[in-house]
């Protein structure tokens, strides 16, 4: 029974000890969110131009 009951023991500390780096993840995430909405801004007239431009050249004018 104090073994089964020490096993117990050992595998509760390490889920504790395994919660991870939750605000890192969150700060990585909305930095990412970030960069994306950036690229997004600055890329995106020149993006949908080009799509166009090629649209246009295949269905014809």
């Amino acid at each position: 029974m104090t073994r089964l009951l020490r096993s117990i023991r050992e595998v509760t500390a390490g889920a504790e000890s395994d919660r991870g780096d939750v605000p890192g993840w969150v700060l990585i995430t909305l930095m990412t969110a970030g960069l994306v909405a950036l690229i997004w801004a600055l890329a995106g007239p020149a993006l949908s131009e080009v799509f166009t431009d090629a649209i246009e050249s295949v269905t014809g004018p």
